[in-house]
């Protein structure tokens, strides 16, 4: 068996930036254990596998498999999903809907001057919740710092997410963001793959914006580029500790990888006062090939 594959940056207008992203084509022959090991050859933060659409109005079901496990939605996933299927499909709306284990997302799609899609922004499928809370001292030895080093200057160190479980605590400064180091012992006695995907870490910067950084070695991911899912959950966080009615932030990331990431999100209360996220970049087309199995 072949299978058609290509390759993406994601959350970057250059390429070579941004956080890679393996997409396999025609993947209805593939069980969860040879997509498994498909997602580990790749390496790469995630690969997704494109499915048949099982319900009205999706352009495709996709799977998304970590090195280490399959994993119920992504952001980064999605948004470079979007850009390069509606690409191959011929796409002429400003619209794509991808099903998934954790419900339907619909990106909205953003095109050059010449037609050609080139970016997408995808809002979570679920609203934020948080779900359980995480002691500092818990953060801070899983990257290796001081407990001073996590703050609650904006929120407490929690667990939560849109779709995805997280884990989130905030720095104090750039220096600490720099220095943090997973320790995976650490993360396995703290924060276990099945309460957390991962860790991530943000500062607040001067211009209101903020840079982030993820680990997620449980799930085969030391660190991540760009972490659509994880930055969704920030997002819908600080709205929900400062209050209000909608916020809208950048986040840098992977910075310290020498992959640097833009995302651009937005969090809003829906009426019943539910909180939700989106989060958009720009994706670049990297490379194409055959996936050889058998």
């Amino acid at each position: 068996m072949r299978l058609e594959f290509e390759t993406c940056d994601v959350f970057t207008d250059t390429r070579f930036g941004g956080n890679p992203l393996a997409i396999v084509h025609g993947a209805e022959g593939l069980d969860g254990t040879a997509m498994q090991r498909v997602a580990r050859e790749f390496n790469l933060s995630e690969t997704v596998f494109v499915l048949p659409p099982e319900a009205p109005g999706a352009a495709a079901r996709i799977r998304i498999f970590t090195p280490g496990a399959e994993i119920p939605f992504a952001g980064h996933p999605n948004v470079g999903t979007a850009v390069m299927l509606a690409r191959r499909l011929g796409v002429v709306g400003e619209v794509i809907a991808l099903d998934q284990a954790a419900g339907r997302v619909t990106a909205r799609l953003s095109r050059d001057p010449a037609g050609l899609v080139t970016a997408a922004e995808i809002k979570a499928p679920q609203p934020f919740a948080t779900t359980a809370p995480l002691p500092p001292a818990a953060v801070a030895a899983c990257i290796g710092l001081p407990a001073g080093a996590v703050v609650t200057t904006t929120h407490a160190s929690v667990i939560g997410g849109c779709g995805n479980s997280m884990a989130f605590a905030e720095l104090s400064d750039l220096a600490a963001l720099a220095a943090a180091t997973p320790d995976t012992a650490a993360f396995r006695a703290h924060l276990p793959a099945a309460a957390a995907v991962g860790l991530h870490l943000h500062v607040a910067l001067p211009d209101g914006s903020r840079r982030a950084r993820m680990f997620g070695p449980l799930v085969g991911v030391p660190e991540d580029p760009a972490t659509g899912s994880a930055n969704l959950g920030l997002a819908g966080l600080l709205l929900q500790a400062q209050g209000g009615d909608s916020l809208a932030l950048t986040v840098a990331q992977g910075i310290e990888m020498g992959r640097p990431s833009r995302l651009a999100l937005r969090a809003w209360r829906e009426a019943g006062g539910a909180i939700r996220a989106a989060v958009g970049g720009g994706v670049v087309a990297v490379s194409e090939g055959r996936v050889t199995l058998g």
